[in-house]
């Protein structure tokens, strides 16, 4: 029989070895870097609610007066936009201003994120009443507009077309989604497909579903546009001050 002291000593023993054989395999715990100034404001921008205040750009009475509740007849009603619906009266489709106000809202704090962040933002109109609106706006803003026909590929296929590697918006808004009453504007589809974020001005006879951020309101009334322009302007120009500002610090 072996003592108690032989079989204390002889566990220790094993024990130590088993030791020296796995420390060799074990990672070394690394030290936790505390987070930068830099990282800490990224954090804060993001999971703040409303970190550039575009709530207060606009009002519902806003939005109603410059006719955004009013949609197409009640015959070109496309199914999909039932959401959005408040009802209709004398045969017009009229929208829910508090679920605009909200998807509006929603809309122009991602826009200002992107103008935040640097990145490019591509406006979108198809006709002719207001684009020189759509183009004066892009332009005051910084950015880049396009209100004539747009040949498919352009997003798809820039490559092949420009003959070199070619930057692609980071961002595409569409005052409008149609280039006529019933044919969906090419350059939707094609963001679609690149992954480009999109935001786009829905109209009663509209297909929301291929864009990242829609908008259902009035997509062809003067005072709407001019409402949507200047309110992106804002929000975009909010962003880019705010940029100059943090990097300052």
């Amino acid at each position: 029989m072996y003592s108690l002291s032989y079989v204390s000593r002889k566990l220790t023993k094993n024990i130590l070895i088993k030791a020296a054989r796995t420390n060799s395999t074990i990672p070394q715990t690394q030290e936790v870097q505390p987070p930068s100034e830099a990282q800490d404001l990224e954090k804060n921008v993001l999971n703040h609610p409303d970190y550039f205040s575009v709530h207060n750009l606009f009002t519902v009475k806003d939005l109603f007066d410059a006719r955004v509740h009013y949609g197409h007849r009640d015959g070109s009603l496309d199914e999909r936009m039932l959401p959005y619906i408040y009802g209709s009266r004398l045969g017009h489709i009229i929208f829910d201003l508090d679920k605009t106000a909200d998807y509006l809202r929603r809309a122009l704090n991602f826009a200002a994120h992107i103008a935040y962040r640097d990145g490019i933002i591509l406006f979108f109109l198809r006709g002719a009443q207001n684009s020189h609106l759509v183009e004066k706006t892009a332009l005051e803003c910084g950015e880049f507009a396009h209100t004539r026909f747009w040949r498919g590929g352009i997003f798809t296929n820039s490559t092949k077309q420009f003959g070199a590697v070619t930057r692609l918006p980071d961002l595409c808004i569409f005052f409008n989604t149609l280039n006529n009453v019933l044919l969906q504007h090419t350059a939707v589809r094609d963001s679609a497909k690149m992954g480009i974020a999109t935001i786009g001005v829905v109209d009663s006879n509209c297909n929301p579903n291929l864009l990242t951020y829609p908008v259902p309101g009035n997509d062809d009334s003067p005072a709407s546009i001019e409402l949507y322009c200047k309110l992106f302007k804002a929000a975009i120009l909010r962003g880019k001050e705010r940029r100059k500002t943090d990097m300052q610090q």
